[in-house]
């Protein structure tokens, strides 16, 4: 009777015992904010002064294309690139990705002016007499400007990896069926997390699942709302 007890109680124990998720393995590119383009190219973009530094001086390569939106508190923006070219469809995301996680979206903005130039443009190297302070880079020479860009934000469960994934809604809709989509709205950042969460698990169904801190990583600064689509 004595064994039977202590083996029944391993047994409860190994039930009780908590699952331990495994440790996804991470791309480079997932320290700052990123997404794919509904062409497959990456774009990237800082989430502080120190990830604009790194973006630039470490991950931007001469034939890639560089986004800025026209406002005080702005991400550097990357499209990934082999010839300083991409389809429109790219470049009008990459455009709207740059305003998103401006602080435009912090400020309600509908829209933002935003431009784009070549690596070669973008400089740390200063006027004589000024400085330049810890992410911020001179751009020297003719900007492509792309004027009243609109914010746009969809977030989802990407269908292959099971990464929680967002961006410009044409982009997110290419590798997800299951994704909803954001306005400026009155919930905070964290608690929005948490209804995101429930809405994306729930679209894609059993099974899936999304942690907090991914959904965290893929808003911009500012209070959000669900977007009711017409």
């Amino acid at each position: 009777l004595g064994k039977k007890m202590e083996k029944q109680r391993e047994q409860e124990a190994v039930e009780r015992k908590p699952e331990i998720r495994k440790k996804r393995q991470r791309e480079w590119y997932e320290k700052f904010h990123w997404f794919f383009t509904s062409d497959g190219m990456l774009v990237i973009a800082g989430k502080d002064a120190k990830g604009n530094d790194a973006l630039v001086k470490k991950h931007m390569d001469k034939t890639d294309l560089y986004f800025h939106a026209e406002i005080f508190g702005a991400p550097h923006t990357i499209l990934k690139s082999k010839d300083n070219s991409a389809p429109e469809s790219s470049v009008e995301e990459a455009a709207r990705f740059a305003a998103t996680f401006s602080s435009a979206w912090k400020n309600r903005l509908a829209a933002v002016d935003v431009y784009s130039v070549l690596p070669e443009q973008v400089s740390k190297s200063a006027p004589t007499g000024e400085s330049i302070g810890a992410g911020a880079f001179m751009i020297y020479g003719k900007r492509q400007w792309h004027r009243k860009t609109p914010l746009d934000l969809a977030i989802g469960i990407d269908d292959k990896t099971g990464k929680v994934v967002s961006g410009p809604r044409t982009a997110i809709g290419k590798t997800t069926k299951n994704f909803v989509s954001v306005q400026q709205g009155g919930i905070s950042k964290g608690e929005f997390a948490k209804v995101i969460k429930k809405a994306i698990e729930g679209k894609a169904g059993k099974g899936a699942a999304a942690q907090i801190d991914d959904v965290l990583a893929m808003l911009p600064s500012g209070s959000f709302e669900l977007k009711k689509l017409q």
